[in-house]
């Protein structure tokens, strides 16, 4: 199995001070995984920066020029929760850009399956707007240049961070090629992805949301992959699977009220990988949304890889829980998210 990964220090460039998203992420991430080996296992993707014409795939244009003037001004606050500095147009230029080598490697068959390890992240980032620590939505960007350049005619996106992706839910809407399922905490930030919330037109069904209550964990989540997520996306028949790979959800992630355990984790994307090697000849990419405890996130991306890699018997370093309070009943979500989209 070939996995690709995609890193640069220009992401280090993002500078955020002591912001929760932050520099030590990825330089935790990726300390883990030289300290461990694992890195010699993988095949490094080298980024390149997105063009303007790729952004707008997405962005609108007057949007991408304010991020690089706001950037070339100094930086400062866009809003309560998202802050650039100098380096941050640079750094999101080569984010969007290294998901899409991430993507371009996987569907050209040079790689089976790659993760690109970016920052800022993207999910929240909208047409016209940043928010929730994100400038472009460098996931969605790669679904549509897949779907342009590459003429893909069907791509799932699974995202599994805590917080609901609510930008890359808008901006595919209405849009019948690219099936949209997140998991996510709720209710939370941002306040979006109810279960009603199911796509518009010709793209109704196409967006499902699986909006879990605080204290959820690890069997919530396999309930709603193997209940939702597995059948969701084995309908819509992908030739790609593109994953918002968020771990906020974990247990010791101060920024959610998650129970998730990196176990917890690796079911998922077990669950991603044999969709994708069942539907789509194997194909799957992720970049790197969420996960702010390091010591969780940089054990929880080693875990996704060596996943990936065909790897079983993954060890979990954190464990369980230490603080375990009542799941909440999830089977009244998934009862009503059955009936909402016809899935036996």
């Amino acid at each position: 199995m070939k996995v690709g990964f995609v890193y640069d220090p220009v992401y280090l460039k993002h500078d955020t001070g002591q912001h929760p998203e932050n520099a030590s992420r990825l330089e935790a991430v990726i300390t883990h995984l030289e300290q461990t080996g694992l890195k010699r296992q993988l095949t490094a993707i080298k980024p390149r920066p997105a063009t303007i014409k790729e952004l707008c795939l997405v962005h609108d244009e007057p949007y991408i020029s304010f991020i690089r003037e706001a950037a070339q001004r100094g930086g400062g606050w866009l809003d309560a929760s998202t802050v650039i500095s100098s380096g941050s147009y640079e750094a999101a230029l080569y984010a969007a850009g290294g998901t899409l080598k991430a993507a371009e490697a996987v569907i050209s068959g040079r790689l089976d399956r790659a993760f690109a390890l970016v920052r800022p992240p993207g999910h929240h980032a909208t047409a016209r707007q940043a928010m929730g620590f994100c400038l472009f939505n460098n996931l969605a960007i790669a679904a549509k240049y897949a779907l342009t350049e590459h003429n893909l005619e069907r791509i799932a996106i699974i995202d599994f961070d805590v917080h609901h992706g609510n930008g890359t839910q808008d901006i595919f809407y209405h849009d019948p090629q690219v099936l949209y399922i997140s998991t996510h905490q709720y209710p939370h930030f941002p306040g979006t992805g109810s279960l009603e919330e199911t796509g518009r037109g010709p793209a109704r069904g196409t967006t499902v949301n699986i909006p879990l209550r605080s204290g959820s964990g690890d069997a919530e989540y396999r309930q709603a992959f193997e209940q939702i997520v597995v059948p969701a996306t084995r309908r819509f028949a992908p030739q790609l699977i593109l994953v918002s790979a968020g771990y906020d959800a974990h247990w010791a992630d101060e920024l959610a009220l998650m129970q998730v355990s990196v176990s917890g984790f690796v079911r998922m994307i077990e669950m991603i990988a044999g969709l994708a090697e069942e539907l789509c000849g194997g194909k799957l990419v992720f970049s790197l949304e969420g996960g702010y405890n390091i010591n969780a996130l940089a054990a929880s991306v080693k875990a996704t890889f060596e996943v990936l890699l065909g790897q079983t018997d993954i060890e979990d370093p954190l464990g369980k829980t230490h603080y375990p309070w009542g799941a909440p009943l999830v089977a009244p979500l998934l009862k009503a998210l059955k009936e909402t989209h016809n899935l036996s």
